[in-house]
């Protein structure tokens, strides 16, 4: 009879559930929990009938049966298969990670799979294969930015808030501007995409000058509200609240979450929010501007409209700007933040403990 001690009943349960057990160790999980079971007639099952349940041969059964009366939980893996011998020491490997890890060849920032191969006397391929398997990609470099202000917490947790949590009878937007747009025309007309072919355009272009875009992102329902503008001053900024303030609803607060650009800040501004009371600025950290939507609309608009858009004069850009701008309107889309003030700083410290010289 096949017993199983309450530590391997556990445990061959575990791998018949588990997604990530390797391909064949569950099946013979199941095998082995079934000749452990007792029949209706009260003797232990027989081969015969695991097989008919299962679907499987009577050999298949007895196999696993027995390696498992031989070798327990080991007996169900993998036995080891012929062929060529390991060629690739654990030296060698160790030798490859510290070279990659510690050190830059002299010619180059950053290690390549045929620079390292020739370093250690191992074959580009099996250099490649070392990195895959520890998670190592030389090639690629990310950006970050770690803000630096004193009241980053405070702010975190005041812009964070209002989107998880805003005020009653209120509006949350997030503004920013989009400066120094360009109205771009190709050097040469643009090659159209064909089957097999991109779409393919010039090198060269030429500048019609430039414009800038006021956005009022409404934080609940996506809604835009925005405003164009040749010059970039705190004059045109007091325009763009102004009109906010003729185009929301009378009676409600207004709070905008921006950016700590000079222009929100000037005695121009002061003087307006005296006037306006209804309305209240949130700054984001400097440095932080992930922590504003209206920055996730602008690159939508620059990915699907401003990129390859081809516009000789700033008018002709105006005009498209204005058009994506309402047709955005007829559908729009909030973009929903779903993360704690806590656990995004909690996020960062993580990143900032897994980095050196971040001064945390």
């Amino acid at each position: 009879m096949l017993a199983l001690s309450d530590h391997e009943r556990h445990v061959l349960q575990g791998w018949v559930r588990a997604t990530s057990t390797p391909q064949g160790q569950a099946p013979r999980s199941r095998i082995v929990l079934a000749c452990a079971e007792i029949g209706l007639d009260g003797l232990p099952r027989s081969a015969s009938a695991v097989a008919r349940e299962l679907g499987i041969t009577t050999e298949t059964v007895s196999k696993w049966r027995s390696r498992f009366l031989r070798h327990r939980l080991d007996g169900l893996g993998d036995a080891p298969r012929p062929g060529r011998a390991r060629t690739v020491s654990d030296e060698q490997v160790d030798a490859v990670l510290k070279a990659t890890l510690e050190s830059k060849p002299k010619n180059a920032t950053h290690w390549y799979t045929r620079s390292m191969a020739a370093k250690p006397g191992l074959s580009q391929s099996t250099v490649s294969r070392i990195w895959r398997a520890f998670g190592l990609q030389p090639h690629r470099a990310e950006a970050f930015k770690r803000s630096t202000d004193p009241f980053f917490i405070d702010k975190v947790h005041d812009v964070v808030g209002l989107y998880l949590d805003p005020p009653e009878r209120a509006l949350v937007l997030c503004v920013d501007e989009k400066s120094q747009i360009q109205a771009l025309d190709r050097s040469q007309p643009v090659l159209p995409m064909m089957p097999g072919v991109p779409e393919r355009v010039s090198h060269g272009y030429l500048r019609a000058g430039t414009t800038t875009l006021f956005a009022a992102l409404d934080a609940a329902t996506g809604k835009v509200i925005g405003s164009l503008h040749r010059r970039h001053r705190a004059a045109e900024f007091r325009k763009f609240l102004s009109k906010l303030d003729r185009e929301l609803p009378i009676g409600l607060d207004v709070h905008l979450i921006c950016d700590n650009y000079a222009t929100h800040k000037t005695e121009t501004i002061r003087r307006w929010l005296l006037a306006h009371p209804r309305f209240h600025l949130h700054f984001t950290p400097t440095g932080s501007s992930w922590l504003n939507l209206v920055e996730r609309w602008f690159a939508e608009l620059t990915n699907k409209k401003l990129r390859r858009g081809v516009h000789r004069s700033v008018q002709s850009v105006e005009r498209d700007i204005r058009t994506w701008i309402a047709t955005w309107n007829d559908d729009p889309r909030p973009y929903v933040w779903t993360k704690t003030a806590d656990q995004v700083l909690e996020s960062l410290a993580a990143y900032c403990r897994r980095i050196t010289d971040s001064g945390h």
